[in-house]
């Protein structure tokens, strides 16, 4: 048996149902899906990403990313992305793992390993990387320790480690190592995403996002586009828009309402930036979404 059938077949054994599951290892999430889905505006955690079968495209902006078991998605900062899983069924679902990276084993890690500066510029904050065998023998072994909890305790963090090791080593390494940076370019940008997530509700001027990353506007406004793939005023509305559609397809509220929470003055701005960004009316988008779930 290969070792990818090895890795897909321990995600199925512990993913029996559509959904994502926390699970004993830490900072592991499996996830299964059975049927493709609606593009569903998601919030990407630092995170990394292993497709054990089936496909998956992300989109950042205006980039597209597909990704599937010959390859692995890392996101370095918390982004606002739309995901949509193109290739599942009820025999072949859609299986994956995610990783946490905000962990102090990965910052240990890459203080330990430290790798040369790239050329080039800036990483962007959603990257694709060719899976490699290492990877994935590290991969399959994290998940197989579920099949033995007694030896979670002793084995889980050195099996994650081992990933950890792959990661930083592998050819998406750099990124990776920029996720431990604070004092990076991508570290102050993460600390002025981390604030307009908090902030996204409010007005504010980019002179002062700018000054929280300790950058002026314009080099604040090329890296922040450069790892986001967007405007700082793009990805606050991208974060009002996801909002929007989460108080009115979950908790009921019409359009008007929904605007006004999450900051806009009146309807008809927030109907234009809505529809823009979705391809439809708030309500009607709102009313679709409430149809799928059932």
């Amino acid at each position: 048996m290969s070792q990818s059938e090895l890795f897909r077949n321990a995600v199925a054994r512990h993913a029996l149902t559509d959904g994502t599951f926390e699970c004993a290892l830490p900072g592991v999430k499996l996830i299964r899906c059975s049927a493709p889905t609606m593009p569903m505006p998601v919030i990407y955690e630092p995170t990394v990403c292993f497709v054990a079968q089936g496909r998956k495209r992300a989109s950042l902006g205006a980039s597209i990313f597909h990704y599937d078991p010959a390859s692995y998605l890392v996101a370095s900062v918390g982004l606002p992305v739309v995901g949509t899983v193109v290739e599942a069924t009820q025999e072949h679902p859609y299986l994956s793992l995610q990783l946490d990276l905000n962990s102090p084993e990965l910052t240990e890690l890459a203080l330990r390993h430290p790798r040369q500066a790239g050329k080039g510029g800036l990483s962007a904050g959603l990257t694709l990387n060719e899976m490699t065998a290492g990877l994935l023998d590290a991969a399959t072994r994290l998940v197989t320790l579920l099949d033995t909890p007694d030896d979670i305790e002793a084995l889980g963090p050195l099996a994650v480690r081992e990933v950890f090791y792959r990661l930083l080593s592998g050819p998406g390494g750099g990124v990776i190592h920029a996720v431990t940076q604070s004092d990076s370019r991508h570290g102050q940008i993460a600390r002025a995403i981390i604030w307009i997530r908090a902030h996204f509700k409010e007005v504010f001027r980019i002179d002062e996002v700018a000054r929280i990353a300790g950058m002026s506007r314009s080099t604040f406004h090329d890296h922040f586009k450069a790892v986001t793939a967007m405007s700082p005023l793009e990805f606050r509305n991208q974060l009002r828009m996801q909002e929007a559609r989460r108080l009115m397809v979950g908790d009921g509220l019409d359009a008007a309402s929904a605007g006004y929470q999450v900051g806009y003055d009146g309807p008809s701005q927030f109907s234009r930036d809505y529809s823009r960004l979705f391809g439809a009316a708030p309500a009607k988008d709102a009313s679709r979404f409430r149809l799928a779930a059932k």
